[in-house]
């Protein structure tokens, strides 16, 4: 068993939080966008992620510069819902990546998520839905939902 360690907040220097579009989702933290089926979450976020992509100002914020994008799905098929909607967009689809899920379920513990932002400079990751990617015992994992390539 490790030992116990305890962080006084005196010892701790306080900072400000960076965004990626204020004040909405800050960089480096989880944001999680929710709402009822047919609300457009995903649309929502396949916005951001097209305006991230070509470095588009987001509503009440600068633009920035071009930027990459993880998306994971585990609803929508890439080849017949994700693609057309980035591409009606107008996303710079080069810059939108998704790791491959073809030989191994992916889950939030699974360091291939870290090794794709990485190696990809990625500035956000959608996981779409999240309850999708919660572990082993997942529905992804248990033959279930998987993004369909067609």
């Amino acid at each position: 068993m490790a030992d116990l360690k305890i962080i006084t907040m005196r010892d701790v220097a306080a900072g400000k939080v960076a965004f990626l579009w204020k004040p909405y989702i800050p960089l480096g933290k989880i944001t999680i966008v929710q709402g009822d089926p047919g609300d457009g979450k995903t649309t929502l976020m396949l916005a951001v992620a097209a305006a991230i992509t070509k470095g588009d100002a987001l509503p009440g914020d600068g633009a920035v510069a071009p930027a990459s994008v993880i998306f994971q799905t585990a609803e929508d098929g890439l080849a017949d819902t994700i693609k057309p909607r980035l591409e009606q967009l107008g996303a710079d689809c080069g810059r939108v990546h998704v790791i491959d899920e073809d030989d191994e379920s992916l889950s939030l513990a699974d360091e291939r998520i870290e090794q794709a932002i990485i190696k990809r400079e990625a500035k956000l990751v959608i996981i779409d839905p999240l309850q999708a990617y919660l572990g082993s015992a997942n529905l992804h994992s248990a033959g279930g939902i998987r993004p369909r390539m067609k």
